[in-house]
């Protein structure tokens, strides 16, 4: 089989994400790589937009992997925010936060920007991809059905695309499907090619 990143294969790549999304999708470029994270102080200062938190906390991750990097090792960081109006959302921390999340986003269209920061000893960058995710109106019931059945408490706006309120509530994206779930696999693909 053909390996596209044959250029990577002397080297270690470390994702550093507890995200089983992430690491399903980094699967599927075909590279072997081992899963180290830390816990990250993710607090936002107030004086930063919301269209660069994203950038921002995966930057904080990559400076904040506690382990040196040897001359063979990648690292990569990610994370995603959703912003709607402004604002972003960030993880809902109750039943009713997740409602008010979700419930705010029903017959709107909103922007999701996931951030990769990927480094080596010598060279760090951090690319950014930006979705617009369109939701028809959603009925309250169907809300919490989606609360109580998938418990979306550890992704960012309350919602999963690649879950049931996504099948059902989503009418319409502008850029990339990975982006919403959290990695934009094809800007990723191209860094590491030229890696």
């Amino acid at each position: 089989m053909m390996r596209f990143l044959e250029n990577l294969k002397d080297k270690k790549i470390i994702l550093a994400s507890n995200s089983p999304r992430r690491q399903e999708l980094l699967r599927g470029l075909e590279i072997e790589f081992e899963i180290k994270s830390s816990p990250v102080d993710e607090s936002i200062p107030s004086d930063i937009p919301a269209e660069y938190v994203a950038a921002y906390l995966s930057k904080l991750k990559s400076e904040s992997f506690p382990d040196e990097l040897l001359e063979n090792e990648i690292l990569i960081t990610s994370d995603t925010v959703v912003i709607e109006n402004g604002h972003v959302l960030g993880k809902p921390q109750s039943d009713q936060e997740a409602f008010d999340m979700i419930k705010s986003l029903s017959g709107a269209t909103h922007t999701v920007m996931t951030a990769v920061t990927i480094k080596d000893r010598l060279k760090r960058i951090t690319l950014e991809d930006e979705t617009l995710v369109t939701f028809r109106f959603l009925e309250e019931e169907e809300i919490w059905h989606y609360i109580k059945e998938y418990k979306p408490f550890d992704k960012a706006g309350a919602y999963g695309i690649q879950e049931w309120i996504g099948f059902i509530g989503v009418s319409r994206i502008e850029g990339s499907y990975f982006n919403v779930m959290g990695f934009p696999l094809h800007l990723v693909y191209e860094q590491l090619k030229k890696w």
